[in-house]
């Protein structure tokens, strides 16, 4: 089963920019963190980041003619360029100028090319994780400096030798699809953000109601015990009968409200009064020290 993050990417490689100042910030992107900028190498696993890769750099170009070497290691593929020291001189040149990246939309594409190279978004279903590795902390810096662009807070971690930009809350994860364009895939997130929300929120709530409804019990009982020990000491006699008559209304139904023992009564007396009488009561068991 293909994973979300494998999704996204194939998506994204999908998404061919028009705009050639566009193609260009992410071919260099695709370059710069899936491979060698010097040597204009790319490496990859993910055949359709090569051909994207290709794609991009026939269209930005106009160079159909060069050699494309394909070679294994420890099952990974590794593409690369081969051009002219001409022309690897004047490509080098335009994808490592700071000039490509003065407009959003070319932030944007640079954003999508080093996801597509260096990056990964975790599955909504399991966690909010969207990181891009970098091989140094400049890199990390330049990334984590173009999500705050769009007003996304990144920030960098080192592991394993290697610089990672990450995004960890969900919101801003997807405000990071958006930026790079994966509009499938941030409806598909979204949805599962949404379903899981509401899940938590229900989830929530039952949990709350049952620890009221715990805490309701536990002190209906605790009444109970404390007025059938107050009912065999001899202060209990000397109370009045309206006082006593609760006693026995709550013990007979133990499940009404205060307002509905007061009805019961005779005379009818308030909700304030069934619990001051209540009170009473309770006060003498108290008063034997009962808990």
């Amino acid at each position: 089963m293909m994973s979300f993050s494998k999704k996204v990417k194939e998506e994204l490689c999908k998404h061919i920019s028009p705009s050639r100042h566009c193609a260009l910030a992410e071919l260099s992107a695709l370059i710069e963190y899936g491979g060698d900028m010097g040597n204009l190498l790319i490496s990859t696993d993910n055949e359709a980041v090569a051909r994207k890769c290709f794609t991009l750099f026939e269209k930005t170009f106009k160079m159909n003619e060069y050699g494309l070497s394909e070679r294994n290691d420890q099952g990974k593929r590794f593409f690369s360029l081969k051009l002219s020291e001409e022309d690897e001189r004047k490509v080098g040149n335009v994808l490592s100028g700071d000039l490509l990246l003065q407009k959003n939309c070319c932030k944007r594409a640079y954003l999508r090319g080093a996801f597509i190279a260096a990056g990964s978004v975790s599955d909504p279903e399991k966690s909010y994780h969207l990181e891009i590795v970098c091989r140094d902390g400049k890199k990390a810096d330049r990334i984590t400096e173009l999500f705050q662009c769009f007003d996304i807070n990144a920030k960098t971690v080192i592991r394993k030798g290697s610089y990672v930009a990450y995004i960890k809350e969900g919101g801003k994860v997807v405000d990071a699809l958006n930026v790079m364009e994966a509009h499938v895939a941030l409806m598909d997130y979204e949805n599962v953000r949404i379903l899981k929300d509401v899940y938590n929120s229900v989830n929530r709530k039952v949990n709350c109601d049952t620890a009221n409804i715990n805490k309701t019990v536990e002190a209906a009982i605790k009444q109970k015990e404390a007025i059938e020990y107050a009912m065999t000491l001899p202060e209990y006699k000397e109370l009045p009968k309206e006082v006593r008559e609760i006693a026995e209304l709550r013990l007979k139904y133990p499940d009404v409200s205060l307002k509905e023992l007061g009805e019961m009564s005779d005379p009818k007396v308030g909700k304030s009064g069934v619990n001051h009488r209540l009170r009473k009561i309770l006060k003498i068991a108290e008063n034997r020290q009962f808990k």
